[in-house]
């Protein structure tokens, strides 16, 4: 049956075909979902293919590549309660929507709930599935799953008035980790994010991409986001262990610089997260130091 409780939203640049894929698997769902695009600046046609091919989808054109700020746009026209995030190389499964929003129907403090990713062609979980389902965080009685520290956007349905709320996708850190510092603002604000085992998405991930690039911005953002929210202790140790792993070239280099060079906005913009929510974030840092999932390569 159509559910009208979410909207999907999808930033996209120059990946048309991939775009078109996902958008015909979105169509075929069951829950009928309303569809929005941010069209970040394509110049192969994408904005055009989608409006022959899917005159159905809410289709935004702000004519510049902004990164996750697309989603932003995009969940200002939404006007559903909930918001699932889709990327151009991703898809839901059938009745999985319908899931996630019945869990945030059922626990009001609950702000969003991540499925299962399956890496196509070959139905493989994702390494990442791994630490969602084994997070440490600890949850109160009435979380339907695992608590988490964060989520990712390719993969989450969250609640559009607390995404709002918490300003959404800082526009300083454009992609690349991008989630991390909204999922901590979330918590700070008194929400939970859950992982649901029994909801999928499939990810078949896109050759058109910038794995050099996409490095250096996620540490960057990673910098960025432990020099903006963890107290001065947790944030020199996350740091320095940041600098003893990335790889020790050019991309790693430009990470670190490209972080530093924004130390003045850092200090006026610092806002140290609660004690609660930061020892849920200590417990993270053994599987984020373990993780094969998070290695910044490329």
């Amino acid at each position: 049956m159509p559910d009208p409780r979410t909207t999907v939203v999808v930033i996209t640049h120059n990946r048309r075909d991939e775009l078109l894929r996902t958008l015909d698997r979105l169509a075929e769902l069951p829950e009928k979902p309303p569809v929005i695009v941010t069209d970040n600046g394509s110049t192969d046609g994408t904005a055009d293919a989608v409006a022959r091919r899917h005159p159905q989808v809410r289709l935004l054109r702000p004519c510049r590549n902004l990164g996750a700020v697309g989603r932003n746009l995009a969940v200002r026209e939404a006007r559903t309660p909930y918001i699932a995030f889709c990327d151009d190389d991703s898809w839901w499964a059938p009745g999985s929507l319908s899931g996630a929003a019945d869990l945030l129907d059922r626990h009001p403090a609950l702000a969003s709930v991540t499925a299962r990713i399956v890496v196509e062609p070959d139905g493989t979980e994702d390494p990442i599935v791994a630490e969602l389902r084994n997070s440490p965080v600890p949850g109160p009685s009435w979380m339907p799953g695992p608590a988490l520290g964060s989520f990712l956007a390719a993969a989450t349905v969250l609640r559009t008035g607390a995404f709002r709320t918490a300003g959404g996708f800082h526009p300083r850190l454009w992609l690349g980790g991008e989630e991390e510092l909204l999922a901590t603002d979330l918590a700070a604000d008194g929400w939970w994010l859950t992982y649901a085992d029994h909801l999928t998405v499939h990810h078949q991930p896109s050759a058109a991409r910038d794995a050099t690039l996409r490095r250096t911005h996620g540490i960057r953002n990673t910098l960025w986001y432990t020099w903006l929210r963890r107290p001065a202790g947790s944030a020199l140790r996350r740091t320095l262990n940041l600098a003893r792993t990335v790889p020790r070239d050019t991309a790693s280099l430009r990470g670190f610089a490209e972080a530093a060079a924004a130390l003045p906005w850092i200090l006026r913009e610092r806002r140290v997260v609660p004690p609660e929510v930061e020892s849920r974030l200590r417990l993270l840092e053994p599987a984020q130091r373990a993780s094969r999932a998070r290695r910044y390569t490329g």
